[in-house]
């Protein structure tokens, strides 16, 4: 399951990185992708929302057994 959450965050990281900002993933527990929001990425106002709307709707769709995606 790591392997597929990681070739998912690489369709993801081009776009962060546009913006300034970087993903790298810490842990999978449970079905929950635990990443590290890095750059730009750290304290933006709309950190959460990229989080929730952006990173966690790609993984579920490319690796269905992800449950959710948080920040630590």
């Amino acid at each position: 399951m790591k392997e597929r959450v990681e070739e998912a965050l690489k369709k993801i990281r081009p776009a962060l990185e546009a913006d300034g900002g970087g993903i790298e993933l810490v842990d999978i527990v449970d079905g929950v992708v635990q990443v590290r929001l890095q750059g730009a990425c750290q304290g933006c106002p709309g950190a959460q929302m990229t989080l929730k709307m952006g990173v966690e709707k790609v993984l579920k769709e490319q690796v269905p057994e992800v449950k959710s995606v948080e920040s630590v």
